[in-house]
């Protein structure tokens, strides 16, 4: 049996052990050769690296797409798609959903991973159905957790929801590396007695359960699983790539990846994670084993993010406490799965409380739109009290909220005019607004300056 392998050096590794933070020049020498390891996909762009293109790296998340498309023509591109919230933190107008689809098909994805934070199955279907409709691969994607509601049959129930959308394809998504080896085994062997379409295996090695779990998904009959190149694996990223490789093929599986090529990929990226090490871009607390993570099921991105913007605050010290909140927050707010927005949202809160030393004194504003059902339905009950303190006697939305959403392109275009030059820059500004519009300022001043420079040259 073949087994592929998704390579996440270009996003997941990258965003879950230095927060997304890898510019383009970084890899840009070694795209050539990674295009001829023989992986099944690079899974390069979505999640956090568009939001982390504009507001930290300068650069056109698009643009970024299409280099690396140019460098790698005989692999797959692969994104993460949130579904209803495309890249952003909240439900966009279909229109918007849409566009975004289609523009990122064009630019260079040929499979687009899509998932909701809530496993709710209406806020995928247009992503799905427009992924379809541009010819690309689309990956419905369960949100593996654990908790009192969540169990086998409720996964291959959306397993059989997702096909019946069409999905080309089901990725298991077990962004906190929780998913233990029985767990990722019973899962695929039922997937795969259920369902027709490939199953995909995502996970971290946050807890160290990362590679026993990839081994027993594949002795169950996964066909894709996700790795990280070496240097960029491990603590809150994925289980390495070669290390993978080579035990599969000790079990007698065809991998089709070339060792020499891996090597050369490995040998790039091991200067830049010590570059990221030396500067504190990378804390040492991402790389190691963390089996608390067990029980506040964190995700990789979020720890890393978490642990960042508590040094910026001076309150490493509180991690402990944050780490202990979320999984009480995340029960009060009926057990959504932590993952982009939900973990962000969940993390903030139980921040939240434990810096201001008393629980919900402060509600950010997106935990107040969940309540409300701006982000789908909760998979569980919401606590009585919290509902009461947001809501204030309101009834919350029970439909699919972006039914309500007015289209979101014709106001954006108007207001961004001749500064946006294409509907990709209208779609950065939709989804990140004052990062876009200080990126198109950048933008258009280095512009001024090259022509300006143009003109006195030709002057000379």
């Amino acid at each position: 049996m073949k087994i592929n392998f998704t390579e996440t050096v270009l996003r997941d590794a990258n965003q879950s052990l230095i927060a997304t933070r890898m510019p383009f020049s970084d890899f840009e020498g070694i795209l050539k050769t990674m295009d001829k390891a023989g992986y099944y996909s690079l899974e390069c762009w979505g999640g956090a690296i568009f939001d982390s293109c504009l507001r930290f790296l300068n650069e056109d998340p698009w643009e970024r797409l299409r280099k690396i498309k140019k460098a790698c023509p005989n692999t797959k591109l692969q994104m993460l798609l949130r579904g209803q919230n495309i890249l952003g933190y909240k439900h966009y107008p279909d229109d918007v959903v849409r566009l975004f689809v289609k523009k990122s098909v064009e630019n260079g994805i040929d499979i687009i991973r899509i998932f909701d934070a809530l496993n709710d199955i209406r806020n995928i279907e247009v992503a799905v159905d427009e992924t379809l409709k541009n010819g690309a691969h689309a990956s419905g994607t369960i949100c593996f957790t654990i908790s009192p509601i969540h169990n086998l049959e409720s996964n291959v129930k959306l397993a059989k929801d997702m096909e019946t959308l069409g999905v080309n394809s089901i990725c298991v998504k077990d962004m906190a590396g929780i998913m233990g080896p029985q767990d990722a085994y019973d899962l695929v062997k039922a997937l795969k007695e259920n369902v027709k379409v490939p199953i995909v295996v995502h996970t971290h090695s946050t807890t160290g359960l990362g590679i026993l779990a990839l081994q027993k998904a594949v002795e169950a009959g996964a066909d894709v699983i996700d790795t990280a190149i070496s240097s960029f694996s491990g603590g809150t990223s994925q289980p390495p790539t070669e290390t993978l490789a080579y035990a599969l093929r000790q079990e007698a599986y065809e991998v089709d990846l070339d060792d020499k090529v891996l090597k050369q990929i490995n040998d790039y990226f091991k200067p830049i994670l010590a570059k990221s090490l030396e500067s504190g871009l990378l804390n040492p607390l991402v790389m190691g084993t963390e089996t608390d993570a067990l029980v506040y099921q964190i995700p990789g991105g979020m720890l890393s993010n978490l642990v960042s913007q508590l040094t910026a605050q001076n309150k490493l010290d509180k991690l402990d406490e944050v780490l202990a909140e979320t999984p009480k927050v995340r029960k009060d707010l009926g057990y959504p799965p932590l993952v982009t927005p939900m973990s962000q949202m969940v993390g903030v809160q139980a921040a939240g409380n434990v810096l201001s030393g008393q629980r919900y004194k402060n509600i950010s504003s997106e935990i107040k739109s969940y309540v409300r059902g701006e982000y789908g339905k909760p998979p569980g009950d919401i606590d009585s009290e919290l509902k009461k303190l947001i809501l204030n006697g309101e009834e919350p939305i029970t439909g699919r909220y972006a039914d309500l959403l007015k289209p979101g392109l014709p106001a954006a275009r108007a207001y961004l005019g001749k500064r946006a030059k294409s509907d990709e820059d209208v779609l950065s500004y939709i989804a990140f607004p004052p990062q876009a519009e200080a990126f198109f300022d950048k933008r258009d001043e280095k512009e001024k300056h090259t022509y300006a420079y143009t003109i006195e040259k030709l002057d000379d």
